[in-house]
Formats: C-alpha cells, structure tokens, sequence
C-alpha cells in the first residue's frame, strides 16, 4: 500500500526543527478500502492511523517555510511560513492544501507566482484575490492570497 510508505515522510518531518509548528495531515484512502492517516501536529505530536497499526508519539515540532514547498520550481515569497500542509490521495481525487502566512501584501504574492510560473510559460488566470492555472502535470492549481496580519494569508489548492 502507498500510504505505508509515506509514514517514514511524516515522521521525518515531525522530528524536524523546533519552530513555531506546521500542521501536516495525510490522509490516503485505497479503492480497496483501506485508510491511512498521519498527522503532525503544530506541537509535535504525531499520529498514524493504519491497517494494523495506530499511535502517537511526540517529537521536537517542526516549521515549514518557503524553501520547503515550491509548485513548478517556484518557491513561496521570502519570509514566507507554511502554516499546513494537507494531502488527500483519494483514488483519483488527490488533494494538496498548503496554507501559509508571508510578510509581504497579497497583492505583490499573487505577483510574485504569477511573474515567476509566467517565466516558466504557463498560462495563468487572475481574478480578485486568486490566481488560478495549471502544473507542469496538467494539473490545476488555484492561489489565494488576503490581507492578514502586517503582510498576507495564502492558501494554494492543487487538485489531481
């Protein structure tokens, strides 16, 4: 099953840094049935559910930022901070979230990845505070991107 070999990826990823914490959750459901959910909390606690196995434990908590996500080689805008990261693989309905914070206006991240995946020769769609447009997968992608705090609150949705 896929999802068994994901669950080193999670707790890798809980035993990392000692940051303000990043939400991540993997949740893979197989046609044949089965489910598998890992999580790693802000706070370090991570959990599996799977056939044959359920626990937790509590590692150091992690913190994403923008070196540790890209969409096409593009990273997030510098200073950013990945709040959560949601996987959902659903048997032809796979889902990325990633929610993130960054300190720069929302105006100028919705800029920044339409500059950079324009480069790059894809065809990108703006309307109010989304950006919206497909991986190098042919998959869609959409950003949204609001005022929050000093700078913006992000949130990028790649759908299969």
């Amino acid at each position: 099953m896929r999802a068994l070999l994901i669950a080193p990826l999670v707790l890798a990823l809980g035993a990392c840094g000692d940051g303000e914490g990043t939400q991540i959750s993997l949740n893979v459901n197989d046609p044949g049935g089965a489910s598998f959910n890992a999580s790693a909390a802000k706070d370090g606690t991570v959990a599996i559910n799977a056939p044959g196995f359920r626990g937790a434990i509590k590692l150091p908590k992690i913190q994403l930022d923008a070196g540790d996500f890209d969409i096409n080689g593009v990273r997030l805008p510098p200073g950013s901070k990945i709040d959560g990261l949601n996987i959902d693989g659903n048997a032809g309905d796979d889902r990325v979230r990633v929610t993130f914070t960054s300190p720069i206006a929302p105006a100028a991240v919705r800029e920044w990845f339409q500059g950079k995946l324009a480069a790059k020769g894809f065809k990108l769609t703006a309307q109010g505070d989304s950006l919206s447009g497909t991986t190098d997968e042919g998959k869609p992608f959409t950003l949204i991107a609001r005022s929050g705090g000093e700078g913006s609150l992000g949130e990028i949705v790649i759908a299969d």
